[in-house]
């Protein structure tokens, strides 16, 4: 775990471990955040993910999703969700409207979430 950012804006980066298999897993991410200080968004790598994320009949993403929105905390998902995308129309349409709100976020690396910020906030 470390942070970057300003004092206005801290963004929280998470380990690759332990894998997020269900709801309550998020609870330690949740956890780190809130002792961290001034946390606005946190970037969890894909890997930290089942792959039971990526399919969305399995509720997975829809639950781990809505705790970080109810604990009013921003998510970058961060990494090559590639094969996932190709593999589901409504996982693509599920990241293109995520990407478009602010709450969060499916970026391929570190620069593409830079740029996001910048655009964001130019």
């Amino acid at each position: 775990m470390r942070t970057t950012g300003t004092d206005d804006f801290r963004i929280l980066h998470v380990d690759d471990e332990p894998v997020i298999s269900k709801s309550d897993d998020v609870n330690d991410v949740i956890g780190e955040a809130w002792g961290a200080e001034n946390i606005s968004l946190i970037a969890l790598p894909v890997a930290r993910l089942d792959p039971e994320f990526f399919r969305l009949s399995s509720r997975l993403a829809g639950d781990v999703l809505q705790k970080f929105v109810n604990y009013r905390l921003q998510l970058a998902i961060i990494g090559d969700i590639s094969e996932h995308l190709a593999a589901s129309e409504a996982l693509r349409d599920f990241v293109w409207e995520s990407n478009r709100g602010d709450h969060v976020w499916f970026v391929a690396n570190e620069d593409d979430l830079t740029a996001k910020l910048a655009a964001r906030n130019p």
